[in-house]
């Protein structure tokens, strides 16, 4: 493979446009282009929480899911492409499954917390929430892959699992909503 990103800056952007991977430019606050800076965060929030010690598996995983987020980038970057598939999706919801058969039944809200990698993995969800919004609004208006945009509802799912895992695997317990709590 040759040097892809041989020069950094082009000059192309500075009337606020951008390239797409098919040769067409948008508006830098074009919803696509919106679509690939919230999967860009949502990947750079995950390298942030594979920077804590995790357990083996849930590192391999999380790695995979940065790779098909860079995938789903893809996409947006190439209008009318597909580069997730079905297996993506099931891939996650085996790991869901997989994670939260671990742990014990939620009967209250929780709250973002607890251990670093736990929070992070909230942090992540968040995001993840932001970045479906930002997906479900350009398929209103554009045809976009309907697997990717199942790829990051279940990531969002994930993400929650991960949360509460992370903070078991740390000896911590789920942060509860105190519904009646008493406020001074």
């Amino acid at each position: 493979m040759g040097y892809r990103l041989s020069k950094i800056y082009t000059r192309t952007g500075d009337a606020g446009t951008t390239g797409l991977a098919d040769g067409s430019r948008v508006g830098k606050d074009s919803p696509r282009i919106a679509a690939l800076g919230e999967l860009d965060e949502l990947n750079s929030v995950i390298g942030l929480l594979l920077t804590e010690e995790l357990p083996e598996d849930i590192r391999q995983l999380l790695t995979g899911v940065q790779h098909d987020l860079f995938d789903l980038g893809g996409e947006m970057a190439i209008p009318g492409a597909t580069l997730l598939d079905a297996k993506s999706v099931a891939a996650l919801e085996a790991a869901i499954d997989r994670h939260n058969g671990e742990l014990e039944p939620l009967k209250e809200f929780i709250l973002p917390g607890g251990a670093r990698g736990a929070a992070l993995a909230h942090l992540a969800r968040a995001v993840c929430r932001r970045a479906e919004r930002q997906l479900v609004a350009i398929a209103a208006k554009e045809a976009i892959s309907e697997t990717g945009r199942r790829y990051v509802n279940r990531l969002s799912d994930l993400l929650f699992v991960l949360g509460r895992a992370l903070n078991r695997h740390a000896g911590r317990g789920d942060v509860l909503w105190q519904k009646n709590r008493a406020r001074e």
